[in-house]
């Protein structure tokens, strides 16, 4: 990702800003968008606000740029369990891997999208629009593989792939407010796999 730079041509940042990022992402994940400062990022990252203004913009564009983060590192398991030959295995990587991404060592317990989800009715426009962009892409993205499984044989004819999708994402969420109420990863997987018994046979 490629950073804005206010500074003179030729003079270097001083600072790692991918690291600088990650740690941004970090207090994100943990305190939310509201629970947070510019000071408070700023002093997480290890960088004054001017260099925090200069290579990620203000508070808004920052918190972006984490979600982007987050979504490409911790929680790429959205996209990846796409890969999975089955529906039924798609499932089971998808609420998995938000079992390892609520229990992530080194990370905050939950979700850091659906902590955001949450408090999104307090949050700026833009910012609204670009989690409701994300939910709205990672629901096509499993609607559109369960219609494939559909046309394959693998569900059956007539399955409502959007409500599946739904489904799967509402349990993904559920993992994590459990998670951030204190279960362990143990409990979680449990959860997911009782949800994915429920799966439609093919």
């Amino acid at each position: 990702m490629e950073s804005r730079q206010n500074a003179p041509v030729g003079r270097p940042r001083g600072f790692d800003a991918d690291a600088a990022l990650e740690k941004a992402m970090l207090v994100f994940w943990s305190r939310g968008y509201d629970g947070v400062s510019l000071s408070d990022l700023a002093r997480a990252m290890g960088i004054t606000k001017t260099s925090l203004y200069a290579a990620f913009g203000n508070k808004d564009e920052l918190f972006q740029k984490a979600l982007v983060r987050y979504a490409e590192g911790p929680a790429a398991y959205a996209v990846t369990a796409l890969d999975e030959p089955t529906s039924r295995d798609v499932a089971t990587a998808y609420l998995t891997g938000a079992v390892r991404t609520c229990t992530w060592p080194g990370g905050p317990a939950g979700c850091m999208s659906t902590q955001a989800f949450t408090a999104a009715a307090n949050l700026e426009n833009p910012l609204r629009a670009a989690l409701d962009d994300w939910r709205v892409a990672n629901r096509a993205r499993l609607r559109d593989r369960f219609q494939h499984a559909v046309d394959a044989g693998d569900l059956p004819e007539g399955t409502d792939t959007d409500l599946l999708a739904r489904y799967l994402m509402a349990t993904a969420d559920g993992l994590a407010v459990q998670a951030s109420a204190g279960a362990t990863r143990e409990e979680l997987q449990q959860l997911a796999d009782a949800a994915v018994r429920n799966w439609p046979p093919a």
